[in-house]
């Protein structure tokens, strides 16, 4: 893996910290780690302001309707940088950045719309729900007793067509099929 993408744990970022203090400069310590100048000027800021626990990983912030009008009205109104806004409200700038985007575009009511997580249940992704026996009326039951029985039928003719391919090729090189 390149430098580029490596993580740096929170001893380095310290050490990354305490060279900015004496005096190393950002372009240095960028060359140097392998760390993005970008990222090093986040976590010198959060250092700054929080000190050496500003550098440790942040929790997710799973943010409501409320929440999110209020970051966005806030650098809005009062101008303030993406920066200053996740350190304020501790959130990530580049989220903080899709919600300025979202309520530009689509207007303050499109924040409270959420996305569901996840995969979906297999009920939404078009298949419908078997019945169980009980529930089926008689011709249901009997339609899918036959459904089962074609599958089955094809299952063999597949294990069937198999085994005799096997012994068709071990007859051409003389060998005997096995009895199995």
């Amino acid at each position: 893996m390149s430098k580029k993408y490596r993580k740096h744990g929170y001893a380095e970022r310290l050490k990354y910290m305490h060279m900015l203090e004496n005096g190393f400069s950002r372009n240095y310590i960028e060359r140097r780690f392998g760390i993005s100048g970008e990222l090093l000027g986040y976590l010198w800021t959060r250092y700054r302001s929080e000190g050496p626990t500003g550098l440790l990983k942040k929790q997710n912030v799973r943010a409501d309707y409320a929440f999110k009008l209020e970051v966005v009205r806030d650098v809005e109104e009062n101008n303030i940088t993406l920066l200053d806004a996740s350190l304020k409200y501790n959130a990530s700038a580049s989220q903080i950045k899709v919600w300025l985007k979202v309520a530009r575009t689509q207007g303050y009511d499109a924040l409270a719309i959420t996305r569901p997580r996840g995969r979906p249940p297999k009920n939404a992704m078009g298949r419908s729900r078997k019945k169980k026996p009980e529930e089926m009326t008689e011709l249901e039951r009997l339609r899918y007793e036959n459904e089962c029985l074609r599958a089955e039928n094809a299952l063999l003719k597949k294990v069937k067509a198999l085994v005799e391919a096997r012994d068709a090729r071990l007859k051409e090189i003389g060998r005997k099929p096995s009895k199995n």
